[in-house]
């Protein structure tokens, strides 16, 4: 995708690539920390390069390591990781209009690249599908621009992670930067009051139900917001109109 010479020879490809710059510092401090987790958790260095490559997904990626420590059966893993990318579905549809033109596998290999904040920053830029040729190439540009630095960060400080997984200290914080990173992510994403609830709701849970064995807390707190904030739009307290007015 952000290969196409098409899309970097367009200037919405640069404008992609230096907005999405602002927020590759979190996403290398990130990426830096799951490929020392992954390692450290017993995982080898060829399946944490695989896990990397393959998966590519931060939060998934980080949820499923403690289980994969831990001996969770794998329907615990594989569910919770599934949980943990729902998100990805909303996004998907919201791009559904914007992408429909495209070939399959570059649809696929879209889908496979876009993040959380490259979904972000591209629904900020264009919040409406293309009504022509030259919209559509500004459009997939700048998004090829988001996506090569956010895959650039993320693979380049994973795998640096994974090489010096025994040499990194973890009294340098890793972790710390991995959730800051993480809620940034979070905090743009709330851009409703409905999503606020949501949040609040899901934190809430996650918190009230650590004890549960196998981080199964996470799966717990995802339920729960959704469940609520399905009752509240059937409801008509956080309804689509609203939510429509604060996207």
């Amino acid at each position: 995708m952000f290969l196409k010479r098409a899309y970097r020879q367009h200037p919405e490809y640069w404008e992609g690539l230096r907005h999405q710059g602002a927020t590759a510092m979190g996403i290398s401090a990130w990426g830096l920390m799951t490929g020392v987790a992954m390692v450290k958790s017993g995982l080898s260095g060829l399946e944490a390069v695989l896990m990397t490559l393959l998966v590519y997904a931060g939060s998934a990626q980080l949820a499923a390591i403690p289980l994969l420590a831990s001996g969770a059966p794998i329907w615990v893993i594989v569910a919770t990781g599934f949980c943990v990318n729902l998100r990805f579905i909303v996004f998907s549809a919201h791009l559904r209009p914007h992408m429909m033109h495209l070939p399959r596998w570059e649809r696929l290999f879209t889908g496979y690249l876009t993040g959380d904040l490259t979904y972000v920053y591209f629904a900020r830029r264009y919040p409406h599908a293309p009504t022509n040729a030259d919209e559509a190439l500004a459009q997939h540009a700048y998004l090829a621009g988001n996506c090569a630095i956010n895959y650039g960060a993320w693979m380049v400080t994973s795998l640096i992670g994974v090489a010096l997984a025994n040499v990194i200290p973890t009294e340098w914080g890793l972790g710390f930067a991995g959730i800051l990173a993480l809620m940034g992510v979070g905090c743009s994403l709330v851009t409703s009051r409905l999503r606020a609830v949501s949040a609040g709701i899901a934190a809430s849970a996650a918190v009230v139900a650590w004890a549960l064995p196998l981080k199964l807390n996470i799966l717990v707190a995802i339920a729960a917001a959704v469940a609520i904030c399905l009752m509240l739009e059937a409801g008509g307290k956080g309804g689509p109109q609203g939510e429509a007015r604060h996207v």
